[in-house]
């Protein structure tokens, strides 16, 4: 099974029970400021506050009656547990979920009240995925991947897919996606290009976290240390084995911002469009408001990947 536009069309339609079509919403304010028009594809109002529901839910509503029976199990820093927690829970599934300790409350309280069993690892001292091969190897479960898998990077790339149809006549210049282990990335590429060959495709990262940008330039997978930024759900070490060669093939270039733009911009959407994203999901759009794209672009579409950030937090802007 590998990658491809067909496979994001046929997950549009499987995980239609449990993913919902989010609003594109645009702002004056927000279009003055970055020079060109903006689109946000609102994904931190999707079912479990983030995109993850659709890769999670792609992945498992294609398991047979037997795999479902043995459960699944998956490892997360909090939106993709809670996305295969609610998947699980619709499929009538046990999910046991890896998270690291210092995961957020908003992330992991949810995903215990959906009925998931947690197992809590130190993400500086033990390997998540060792951890959960060792209960795949004893339950016999199913691995659900946080991004790398062709089902999860066609799932998270229903996103673009439905940025792309509610777009304008002509379809944006440039499609700006954040960017962790790379699933959302990989997926929303390939079906932008599919849709709209003259796309530019642009991914966004912290600066703290920046082993997809030292991939791209070196044209191979960097793996770095434990990234401490803010942004929680990009904290991953390196880019995705399956996701990678994607994101070189289709990806024009991966733009960097910092914890400060990070903020500012997460205080900007909450003042002046009402709308609430956790630093994940602030980190594409921060790009476009701080002038990262280049000048000669005149739309940008931009995926809001997530919504669920701790008060305690929120405070702190």
């Amino acid at each position: 099974m590998h990658l491809s536009p067909q496979l994001i069309w046929e997950a549009a339609e499987r995980i239609r029970p449990l993913a919902r079509r989010t609003p594109v919403m645009t702002s004056r304010g927000i279009d003055e400021r970055a020079g060109c028009r903006v689109f946000l594809k609102c994904e931190n109002l999707q079912r479990g506050g983030a995109f993850k529901i659709r890769g999670a839910s792609n992945l498992i509503l294609s398991l047979s009656p037997d795999q479902l029976a043995r459960g699944v199990v998956a490892f997360s820093s909090g939106n993709h547990a809670q996305a295969t927690a609610i998947a699980a829970k619709y499929a009538v599934a046990q999910a046991t979920i890896v998270m690291p300790k210092d995961a957020p409350r908003s992330k992991v309280e949810p995903t215990r009240a959906l009925g998931a069993h947690i197992v809590t690892y130190d993400r500086l001292r033990d390997d998540r995925e060792a951890i959960a091969a060792r209960i795949v190897a004893d339950s016999g479960a199913t691995l659900v991947p946080p991004f790398d898998h062709p089902l999860i990077m066609a799932g998270q790339g229903t996103a673009a897919l439905e940025l792309l149809e509610d777009f304008p006549e002509g379809g944006p210049d440039a499609l700006v996606v954040c960017v962790g282990g790379g699933g959302l990335l990989a997926g929303s590429a390939t079906i932008a290009k599919s849709m709209r060959p003259g796309i530019r495709v642009f991914g966004v990262e912290p600066e703290l976290a920046n082993d997809v940008a030292l991939s791209f330039a070196a044209g191979e997978r960097i793996t770095i240390p434990p990234p401490e930024t803010i942004a929680d759900g990009l904290r991953t070490p390196a880019p995705g084995k399956l996701t990678f060669p994607v994101i070189l093939r289709h990806v024009e270039k991966i733009l960097l911002v910092s914890e400060a733009e990070i903020r500012a911009t997460m205080r900007f959407l909450l003042e002046r469009m009402k709308i609430l994203v956790e630093p994940s999901g602030a980190v594409a759009a921060a790009a476009v408001l701080f002038g990262m794209l280049p000048r000669d672009i005149r739309s940008a579409g931009v995926i809001l990947s997530g919504g669920n950030v701790d008060f305690d937090f929120l405070r702190s802007l």
